[in-house]
């Protein structure tokens, strides 16, 4: 009786031993991609781009398109927010600033650049995958999903457009602001005092 429970735990040892180099092997690759923003997202764009034509090629599984744009959307409204929200929570912590005459604060996004980009893959692959099982095809009207689902952003943008209007706060790094000064007019006319 202590064989068979003892035989079992070393033919799953192999199988253990396996997924754990995987995974370090895995996260090590993901290490190295965290500072190529750009090449990730190209990456994820041909990922989407596959889905899309997949989708478009059978044309089925809009159910599961439409519940991967309802996550992307929420995906979307953590990385534009900010992580302590001044409308909900008043606390101690790094706030935005809401005049002009208030110290500059650094955007703290809810949802980190590198989590979202993480996230939005890999429902993209999850859906992906999804297309491939004909329990996921669920007979729909796609054009009132696709409706309903621009109702749903356009309306979520505006909403947070207004917020982010409202506390001053752009969620984007516009890169390093840069200072022309003046010019002297001396210098612009081409004459030089002695």
């Amino acid at each position: 009786m202590e064989g068979t429970g003892g035989s079992s735990a070393s033919a799953a040892a192999p199988v253990n031993q396996w997924l754990l180099e995987f995974s370090r092997r895995f996260q090590y690759y993901l290490d190295k991609s965290t500072p190529h923003a750009t090449y990730r997202w190209i990456g994820t764009v041909v990922i989407a781009s596959i889905y899309i034509l997949r989708v478009i090629y059978i044309q089925g599984f809009y159910i599961v398109s439409y519940g991967l744009g309802i996550y992307l959307l929420n995906l979307l409204i953590g990385f534009l927010s900010p992580l302590v929200d001044p409308e909900l929570e008043p606390s101690d912590g790094p706030m935005l600033p809401t005049k002009g005459s208030d110290e500059f604060k650094p955007f703290i996004r809810r949802l980190p650049e590198f989590k979202f980009w993480y996230s939005f893959t890999k429902a993209l692959c999850i859906a992906f995958v999804m297309t491939f099982f004909s329990v996921f095809d669920v007979p729909v009207f796609w054009p009132i999903l696709l409706c309903y689902w621009i109702v749903l952003f356009v309306l979520t943008m505006r909403r947070q457009i207004a917020h982010m209007v409202k506390y001053r706060y752009i969620p984007f790094n516009l890169g390093k602001q840069k200072y022309g000064g003046k010019r002297s007019s001396a210098s612009s006319s081409g004459t030089r005092a002695d």
